[in-house]
């Protein structure tokens, strides 16, 4: 019998304690913000609903603490996204280079044009600003500027070049140009790294699995020498299960918290999601801002518990080929023993964008639909700025000054990559 439900859990620092006490008397600062109403792809705008809420900012030795109120319920920041995409690449009857599958990452650059990593063929697909396939780069093998197994990401780098990194065991990073000349491999040692995020000024994030369900995070530069160690973090809430084949294995608790790392503008950022709150470290690897929002935890109830059974059962049954009646009683019994956190994380995910703003998506309760996801954004300095709604069904993997990239999987299974206009106005 195949194993149920196990996964590699990254890595996460017990010892990396997300809460300090202040150790310097603070000095106070109240700032007022205005939040209006977006007209968002699903949000009803509501012209008068105009609120002023207050932000307190202060220093404890030598680090700068923003606590921030939650935006009011209903309003919405006065950035516009939509109403539909300028291009959308992926479809059924569009040729080869429109079928995409596993298409985990994509990346803009400056002139337009659209980069997808499409992880069953190994490519790099690259598309002009319409969606228009131009050439693919890279390729399925062992060669130079080829990826062996697993391509999943690729970002811009310094210039107009760009990285790619694949395989989940033994992480290669290839960079490229441009024009899609293979310049050269990168080989980060003497232990092998997995990437998070690149920025463009050539700093890689890597987040190395510890054991013990932690991470030890830390910054590299483009030869793969190390820049700071950011430290030791809780990846993710896990328990030990016995498999049904025998053995034990590690899963996640129904629920459970996760580890939310990237790139904030020049900083780096962490999030431990079972509170509202994200560190962020300088250059060197100090810690130089608290960003905290207001959050009232809400508790997982035994109705909870039954609908992430059912949830992971349904996930289960569409598996190809279908699985018999054993294995999925097998799997029923993994899931109904699975242990319930006590609390909903506070927030799902966090992106920087490229405007040096800081989005974090709200948490989606199993039994509340949103009509499209809610991320509360955050200017530079860590100030809250409103609520901003993102199209439904798009994962969102880049933002731009005026644009967000993302992918979309339909009903029936088709992928596609997304870049949808954002306007910045009022805010």
């Amino acid at each position: 019998m195949s194993q149920v439900g196990d996964r590699e859990v990254p890595g996460h620092s017990r010892g990396g304690q997300m809460m300090t006490r202040d150790r310097a008397a603070p000095t106070k600062a109240v700032l007022l913000l205005a939040l209006g109403c977006l007209g968002a792809p699903t949000c009803q705008p509501d012209v008068e609903s105009v609120a002023r809420t207050g932000i307190e900012e202060r220093d404890s030795a030598g680090i700068r603490i923003v606590e921030n109120p939650r935006p009011p319920d209903g309003s919405r920041l006065g950035w516009r996204i939509g109403p539909a995409p300028s291009a959308s690449i992926g479809e059924i009857d569009g040729g080869e280079p429109y079928a995409l599958h596993r298409a985990y990452g994509a990346t803009r650059l400056s002139d337009g044009r659209i980069v997808v990593a499409n992880n069953s063929s190994g490519e790099l697909r690259v598309y002009d600003a319409s969606g228009t396939h131009l050439e693919d780069w890279g390729g399925r093998g062992e060669g130079p500027g080829e990826f062996g197994r697993d391509l999943t990401r690729v970002a811009r780098w310094a210039g107009d070049s760009i990285v790619a990194w694949y395989s989940r065991f033994e992480t290669g990073i290839h960079v490229f140009d441009g024009n899609g000349s293979f310049g050269r491999s990168l080989g980060m040692r003497p232990r092998t790294l997995h990437p998070s995020a690149v920025r463009e000024d050539g700093t890689i994030l890597s987040s190395d699995y510890a054991g013990d369900s932690t991470s030890d995070v830390s910054t590299w530069n483009g030869d793969g020498a190390l820049i700071a160690s950011i430290g030791n973090f809780p990846s993710s809430e896990t328990y030990e299960y016995e498999r049904p084949e025998g053995g034990r294995g590690i899963r996640g608790v129904a629920y459970g918290f996760v580890l939310e790392r990237g790139f904030w503008g020049d900083l780096t950022f962490i999030g431990i999601t079972n509170r509202y709150e994200i560190r962020a470290f300088g250059a060197d690897g100090t810690l130089v801002r608290i960003v905290r929002r207001d959050h009232v935890p809400r508790a997982t109830t035994r109705a909870d518990a039954d609908f992430y059974v059912e949830r992971s059962l349904s996930f289960e049954r569409d598996r190809d080929p279908p699985p018999d009646a054993e294995y999925l009683q097998s799997a029923r019994d993994v899931f109904e023993s699975t242990p319930l956190a006590k609390a909903f994380p506070a927030f799902s995910n966090v992106i920087g964008d490229a405007a040096g703003h800081l989005w974090v998506r709200e948490y989606d309760f199993p039994d509340e639909e949103r009509p499209a996801p809610l991320w509360t954004v955050f200017d530079a300095q860590g100030r809250v700025l409103g609520f901003v709604e993102t199209p439904a069904e798009l994962d969102i993997l880049e933002i731009g000054e005026d644009y967000i990239l993302g992918r979309v999987v339909d009903e029936m299974g088709v992928e596609s990559i997304q870049v949808w206009p954002l306007e910045r106005a009022g805010g």
